[in-house]
């Protein structure tokens, strides 16, 4: 008899997700298996589960959640190594991309996989349904990025690997930051508190977190930030705005991170940067959400626009390394605040859907326990 899976199917925004069963594949010879251990709800999950954009009903119909761990299950007969060329045998902890550039484009020719246009073309369903974070198994198909996981860090660590951090040290790099850098982040949710962290450790001077919920701030506090922003004190964009340049000897910020997913931030967020600075655009990935912009500051400013979606290969093992690294100076196992079985799957939506309910004390950011 097959063997079988359970994963949450989305079942269209504002309908939720049904657990459904389904035959775990035989890998093709260059293809993995992998018994996911936990699955992240990012923002961006969110987003889709609000119908933020028409087009996030096309992920009906399938096993949605990107942001993932987990053990290799059963190895195609070609896979012998991961990524990096070290030994990968059944039981391995690993972390991998959910995404699969073409490498035979344009951007890819030129090493730009992040900018490849068909890299999510390969996110859905190939010959097996389990092509998303929420269910038991994950089909990592050929040419996959996989990398062997450090002992030394633990599951709710290595989930949000493949997606914020990841995410976060790519944009950081494409945004030019330096050594002495002020940099803000507007969003301390999962991807703010790994820019924090991950823009101290590659040298910023001073960090500021800007959010509304007080657990957060107090978590950016932890993750390094020098100086926090509370939106409930600092009410409106002038006052936030106002309050960065104070931060700053009047200047703004050298790189300003979006990580809320909002339009309305943007505006914003580019008055907070500095003369001749740049604006990291990450968190708005909901299409046909527009903005209103005044382009002659980017003009009399200088100042720059960095849009940065996914990433390069070589992200996650340094992310992995970043981990191992500083585990013991950033709460990195604190960002998972709840966790939920995958029966529960909807109210772990529920729960995490602060900018409906308005209140995101009581939840963080959730993950998906398999197990």
């Amino acid at each position: 008899m097959a063997e079988t899976g359970r994963a949450a199917v989305f079942l269209g925004p504002g309908k939720g997700y049904e657990i459904q069963e389904f035959e775990v594949p035989v890998p093709e010879p260059d293809g993995i298996v992998i018994k996911v251990s936990m699955g992240g709800i990012c923002g961006s999950d969110l987003h889709i589960w609000r119908g933020d954009s028409p087009l996030f009903a096309a992920m009906a119909g399938n096993v949605a959640g990107h942001e993932m761990t987990g053990r290799v299950h059963r190895l195609g007969a070609k896979v012998k190594t991961d990524s990096l060329g070290r030994p990968l045998k059944e039981g391995d902890r690993v972390a991998y991309a959910y995404f699969y550039p073409c490498g035979r484009c344009y951007q890819c020719n030129k090493g730009e996989f992040a900018a490849c246009p068909q890299k999510l073309l390969g996110m859905g369903p190939s010959i097996s349904k389990f092509s998303g974070a929420y269910g038991e198994y994950y089909y990592l198909k050929p040419g996959g990025w996989v990398f062997k996981v450090p002992d030394a860090i633990t599951d709710a660590m290595a989930t949000p690997v493949n997606c914020a951090l990841s995410q976060v040290t790519y944009g950081l790099q494409a945004a030019g930051l330096r050594y002495g850098d002020t940099v803000v982040v507007q969003g301390a949710g999962g991807l703010g508190l790994n820019a924090i962290a991950v823009a101290k450790e590659m040298g910023a001077d001073a960090v500021i977190a800007i959010d509304g919920v007080p657990g957060r701030l107090a978590l950016a506090k932890r993750f390094g930030a020098d100086e926090v922003v509370d939106i409930t004190q600092q009410a409106t964009p002038m006052d936030r705005i106002a309050k960065v340049k104070a931060l700053t000897g009047g200047r703004g910020g050298d790189v300003v991170v979006e990580v809320v997913g909002i339009p309305q931030a943007v505006s914003e967020g580019i008055q907070m940067v500095r003369e001749g600075g740049t604006y990291l655009e990450i968190g708005n990935i909901s299409f046909g959400r527009t903005a209103e912009i005044d382009p002659s500051q980017l003009v009399w400013g200088s100042k720059r626009i960095q849009g940065v979606v996914m990433y390069n290969p070589w992200v996650i093992p340094e992310a992995l390394d970043f981990l191992v690294r500083t585990k013991d100076k950033y709460p990195h196992g604190d960002v998972v605040s709840h966790t939920f079985r995958l029966d529960d799957i909807n109210d772990a939506f529920q729960n995490s859907e602060w900018l409906r309910e308005g209140d995101a004390t009581k939840v963080n950011r959730a993950a998906i326990v398999m197990a």
